[in-house]
């Protein structure tokens, strides 16, 4: 097999690098702090809503570094990272993919996860084959050099084989209470393969909350300390909270007594959905 074309020294970073990357951007002045419970309103949430389906922000943001991990990552400052994958490689012009994972994973209910589980939680236009209980090979239907990004949404978290809907993942965070279009509540895994440089917070609690202006008042009454919103004019005059990225171009809006890197991810809401993992209490 051919390597990537992608840079792998720009592009790829594992183990304890990883970790420390996830802090890029933080000044000795404000250095992350562990405990307390991160609160979020969300939108998108539905009463159908499972761990197998709900598309939602809601379910986004549950599965996105929360409950759930992904083979690839993408990093705040956009740049693409192994997650459950270590390394990967790819010939015949993007249309065979080939992918070692890391052999340190283990599931909420203590099972390793292996190219079983891979195998059987990618929805690909292809076929995806186990070569060992650590390698996959995916064959596309047609070429995608692209294919490693793509890994990265929700849409592609790794579930377990052996329970794919319930909701136990190989994540930061293992869930306590799910309540279908209401509220998800998860707490920190103590022992978890990322190492204790990132994941700050103690638990992580979701909320549904479908009206935008009621999910601005809740933050403007300190009842969470995040939510998505577009409309910056309700919370125009709180000096302690944050619009981001920009008043201009709001995608969410977050209690100044949070913390965070001086990048975050942009591609979707909340540090492409990874506040959990990334965020802590200043």
């Amino acid at each position: 097999m051919t390597r990537s074309i992608m840079d792998r020294r720009a592009l790829f970073a594992t183990g304890a690098a990883a970790a420390l990357l996830a802090a890029t951007g933080v000044s000795a002045a404000s250095a992350p702090t562990r405990g307390g419970r991160l609160r979020m309103a969300l939108s998108g949430a539905q009463r159908s809503d499972s761990w197998a389906q709900g598309d939602g922000l809601f379910m986004q943001v549950a599965r996105q570094g929360l409950v759930f991990d992904t083979l690839t990552e993408i990093a705040a400052d956009g740049t693409l990272r192994g997650e459950l994958a270590t390394d990967w490689e790819v010939s015949e012009g993007g249309r065979v993919w080939q992918f070692d994972l890391r052999q340190d994973v283990r599931f909420h209910d203590s099972r390793p996860m292996t190219a079983k589980d891979v195998a059987a939680s990618l929805t690909l236009d292809g076929v995806v084959d186990v070569i060992d209980p650590h390698q996959i090979r995916i064959t596309l239907n047609s070429a995608a050099t692209d294919l490693p990004f793509t890994l990265s949404g929700p849409e592609h978290v790794i579930r377990p084989a052996h329970a794919p809907d319930a909701g136990i993942g190989t994540g930061l965070y293992s869930l306590r209470r799910f309540t279908p279009g209401q509220q998800v509540l998860a707490e920190r895994v103590a022992d978890h393969y990322k190492g204790p440089n990132i994941g700050w917070f103690d638990e992580v609690e979701l909320v549904s909350i479908p009206s935008e202006p009621v999910r601005a008042q809740a933050l403007a009454e300190y009842l969470v300390e995040a939510a998505d919103l577009s409309d910056p004019q309700p919370l125009g005059g709180y000096d302690d909270i944050a619009l981001l990225p920009s008043a201009r171009g709001m995608t969410h809006a977050v209690s100044r007594g949070l913390a965070m890197p001086t990048r975050t991810g942009q591609h979707r809401p909340l540090d492409n959905l990874r506040a959990a993992e990334r965020w802590w209490f200043a």
